[in-house]
């Protein structure tokens, strides 16, 4: 057993409880594998189930810790297990975070791609469902932060810091 708490090393892949493949290796905060004997941050337990309100908030504590790929995975736990009409909405999040975490990690094309896809995905769910604002998140200001990041990081072509540049789900006055 590794450092990773259900997970068994050897046999040539690390493999769950249930024998699923799973990376043991820990992990940094822009969740880069770590050589196993490396200290990482604590991982994010994954298929919680949690209500709206909670994913939000969970999220958005991530990402202000500059872990915007911890976020995805509250986001990508949100868009499994929630209602299939909001199911987009979650997954356009998860797009937006993982654009987050690969800016951060210097891949600027893969970041602006995710960057706009997720701006996309989310002003197309507010747009099919006439919710603008579903759980306090304003979409149309998410996306606006998600297509100036996307052009930031084509520009600049460097590596930008998660923590500066975490959005606001909820704007400015939440």
């Amino acid at each position: 057993m590794s450092g990773t708490s259900g997970i068994r090393r050897g046999g040539g892949r690390d493999r769950d409880t249930a024998g699923r493949a799973r990376n043991a290796r820990p992990r940094d905060g822009l969740g880069r594998p770590l050589p196993y004997e490396a200290d990482g941050v604590e991982r994010q337990p994954e298929g919680v189930v949690r209500g709206p309100e909670q994913t939000v908030a969970e999220a958005q504590a991530l990402l202000e810790a500059g872990k915007p790929f911890h976020a995805h995975e509250v986001f990508e736990d949100a868009w499994k297990s929630g209602p299939e009409e909001e199911r987009a909405l979650w997954r356009g999040l998860a797009q937006l975070a993982v654009g987050l975490t690969h800016a951060a990690r210097g891949n600027a094309t893969g970041g602006a791609r995710l960057l706009r896809r997720g701006a996309g995905a989310a002003e197309e769910w507010a747009a099919r469902t006439g919710r603008a604002r579903p759980y306090g998140m304003g979409l149309a200001e998410l996306s606006a932060w998600a297509r100036e990041l996307a052009e930031v990081v084509e520009r600049e072509g460097v590596a930008i810091s998660a923590q500066a540049w975490a959005p606001r789900l909820r704007g400015r006055d939440a």
